[in-house]
């Protein structure tokens, strides 16, 4: 099975090489690049919450990156996680994947704390993080530090589509689902790009493709990497 990864370059590489081990075939395609945007991270922090993997980079050059490390981080997953560790910070939790979890965390971990949260995010959110922990009493602010800038169809996606030579798309955001809608009408190939399988991290990421009219789209049983990568066996058993 030969599946297209269409993730900005960093996570694709690392998912790239997860499904490589598992033995499938894998054409990395990033359909977005990520860009920092200057915030204002000042102040005195309880804790950073992060639901990305692309937060912490994207504060690397920030003039409060100093004090914030010495802060907890609570990230949703263990990618996020990871990310925040090799960025340099040193008290890292993560929840299940999920923002039910990362809020059923943050409310047993900081639901006392003295001082807000620092919730690191991009301009493209999934869930209302802030207001949801507010119902719980818990005070977060949010900043913004990152957007994800659509990249059109590289020419090897281009050359595999007119071929016939793929076998499966994964999907991980929303955004990404829409760029690669966009890529593909802007490259000719609206009709071979949405006639392959598609593999998607959650019903809210397939969203543009159903709504698309595109047939074959398969759903994670949860949203995560994990999840998805054992939606790829299902398929190939």
């Amino acid at each position: 099975m030969r599946l297209v990864v269409t993730r900005p370059e960093a996570d694709g590489e690392r998912t790239a090489r997860a499904l490589r081990a598992c033995g499938y075939d894998v054409l990395l395609a990033p359909l977005m690049r990520v860009e920092p945007i200057t915030a204002d991270l000042s102040g005195h922090w309880g804790a950073i919450v992060i639901t990305s993997s692309n937060a912490p980079a994207a504060i690397a050059d920030n003039p409060a990156r100093v004090a914030l490390v010495t802060r907890p981080v609570i990230a949703v997953g263990r990618r996020s996680a990871e990310a925040a560790t090799r960025a340099g910070f040193a008290d890292v939790s993560f929840a299940g994947g999920d923002v039910r979890d990362l809020v059923q965390m943050i409310v047993e971990l900081h639901a006392d704390a003295k001082a807000p949260l620092l919730y690191l995010t991009g301009e493209d959110r999934s869930a209302d993080l802030i207001g949801e922990l507010a119902v719980h009493g818990v005070a977060a602010e949010m900043r913004v530090v990152y957007r994800a800038v659509a990249a059109p169809f590289p020419p090897a996606l281009i050359e595999a589509l007119q071929a016939q030579a793929v076998d499966g798309v994964l999907h991980f955001s929303k955004r990404s689902a829409e760029s690669y809608l966009a890529g593909a009408r802007a490259a000719g190939l609206a009709d071979a790009a949405l006639a392959v399988q598609h593999f998607c991290l959650s019903a809210q990421v397939a969203g543009p493709l159903t709504a698309a009219g595109v047939a074959r789209v398969a759903i994670a049983a949860q949203p995560n990497e994990a999840a998805l990568i054992e939606l790829l066996h299902q398929f190939q058993a």
